[in-house]
């Protein structure tokens, strides 16, 4: 009978790209509570004043923001298919997406911010793909 620790690890490569993304799932849906949990009021007054939901939305914003995330999560498998279980998926689709959202969200674009964003978008990217891949051995889409 072989011994086995809790440093012993077994990597099941089929579903290893899953890891990150429960993660950030169980990760984004408890801060979420938290929000629900301190701002319950403010978020039930927005909902019930003057018909509109919610009220003051910034309607581009929100769904541009709703289509950006949409185009990702359905352009990463496509991409990554390419360039199988190299994250590239990731790379490629999350540099457009960082630029995007912070276009969409930027006031007053000049070519500064503009310049800004872009090499945010891309240095914090290829960071989180190069830890992922190389440092914590994780595959990514």
């Amino acid at each position: 009978m072989q011994h086995s620790s809790i440093f012993d690890v077994t990597i099941d490569f089929s579903r290893s790209h899953l890891i990150f993304p429960t993660m950030m799932a169980i990760l984004l849906c408890i801060l979420g509570l938290a929000i629900l949990a301190t701002r319950w009021r403010g978020i039930a007054a927005s909902l019930r004043s003057d018909g509109h939901w919610p009220s003051g939305i910034d309607q581009p914003r929100f769904f541009g923001t709703l289509v950006l995330i949409l185009v990702y999560f359905l352009a990463m498998p496509v991409v990554g298919g390419l360039f199988p279980n190299r994250g590239f998926g990731f790379l490629l689709c999350s540099a457009p997406f960082m630029f995007a959202l912070s276009v969409l969200y930027m006031h007053g674009r000049d070519t500064r911010k503009l310049g800004i964003a872009f090499l945010s978008a891309l240095i914090a990217t290829t960071l989180i793909w190069y830890l992922m891949a190389s440092v914590f051995n994780l595959t990514l889409p």
